[in-house]
């Protein structure tokens, strides 16, 4: 006969508790159809507990955050979970394409470059060393495709989302970054490019070292720009129109480090920013909320702790609604 859940819990908190009663324990909060009963049973035990002296309607309001919280933290551990193996086949499905691109390469002698492709899935970072020794760090949902010798024997590699770069020296063999906005030709540098479909602008931030902007299909860019250390190009996708500002490097290049930091930025970006981050889905109900604007910094937090700083600064809430974030403007309390 199973046990009840009384007996899960009461074996899974123990402190003496083994491995399986603490897994035993913790399915339970995998199981929908048990929520009801399995809430019940908690709160009796907490009731048996010191809380008695609480008020009772501020005790169910932390109960319920807690429970929440939890079913997020275990949702988001599955992500994790999955994630892993996924980065392992990713790996292996990597290794093997350039193993056999290069095979190719070296064994056919045809006119058409061999390329290769890498990917970061949402909520992590990539870190790769291109064959020629350029370091590449692709962030969340981005994804490249490179070539050893592309057209007219140039080292060629296409952008799709955001990623930094510092590039081997080469001076007979020019790295270009292709966006579908504009290219982005270097000898040697080190800079970022953040083109995701999504974004409403292409932005290129540069380190150190020279850059050159051009493009094909945007008047603006029909003659090269150069970009010095600490400049930043922005090309806004709808207008075609450009800026070029002067800005700290640092904050840009930032999410390599896994820190992101923020200024000004409308809660639109910040949400994108938010899911891409932490691999999470997040749905705006009031519209528009989208136009305020945060300054911040994002460390190590979680994204519950992040949403907590966001609704004591902002005037927004959140809940969690199945595996979705959902959030909406504050609604003002009554007295």
């Amino acid at each position: 006969m199973p046990l009840s859940i009384r007996n899960i819990i009461r074996k899974g908190t123990s402190d003496c508790a083994v491995e399986d009663q603490r897994v035993q324990f913790l399915s339970l909060f995998h199981k929908p159809e048990l929520e009801f009963e399995l809430k019940n049973q908690l709160l009796d035990d907490l009731d048996q507990t010191n809380v008695s002296t609480v008020n009772k309607p501020f005790f169910d309001e932390l109960f319920e955050k807690w429970w929440v919280k939890r079913r997020l933290e275990i949702t988001l551990e599955q992500k994790r979970n999955h994630l892993v193996l996924r980065l392992l086949q990713w790996a292996a499905i990597l290794a093997f394409g350039l193993f056999f691109g290069f095979y190719l390469h070296s064994g056919i002698k045809g006119t058409s470059p061999v390329y290769y492709t890498s990917f970061a899935p949402k909520g992590s970072i990539a870190e790769m060393f291109l064959p020629d020794g350029s370091h590449i760090f692709l962030n969340s949902g981005s994804e490249i495709k490179y070539s050893v010798d592309g057209a007219d024997g140039t080292r060629e590699v296409f952008l799709t989302g955001e990623a930094w770069f510092h590039v081997a020296k080469m001076k007979s063999k020019p790295f270009l970054v292709h966006t579908a906005i504009y290219d982005v030709k270097v000898t040697g540098t080190s800079f970022n490019v953040k083109a995701y479909q999504e974004d409403d602008a292409v932005i290129t931030t540069l380190e150190e070292g020279s850059v050159k902007i051009q493009s094909e299909v945007n008047p603006n860019l029909i003659e090269e720009k150069n970009l010095n250390p600490g400049q930043q190009l922005i090309c806004n996708k709808k207008t075609g129109t450009i800026r070029v500002d002067e800005v700290n490097s640092g904050w840009y290049t930032s999410w390599k480090e896994n820190k992101l930091v923020f200024i000004n930025m409308s809660l639109k970006d910040l949400m994108a920013m938010l899911e891409r981050k932490y691999g999470v889905d997040i749905q705006i109900v009031d519209k528009d909320i989208l136009e305020y604007h945060y300054d911040g910094i994002i460390k190590n937090e979680t994204i519950l702790e992040v949403l907590d700083i966001l609704k004591h600064t902002l005037p927004i809430e959140y809940k969690i609604v199945g595996q979705n974030i959902v959030i909406q403007r504050k609604e003002a309390r009554r007295r």
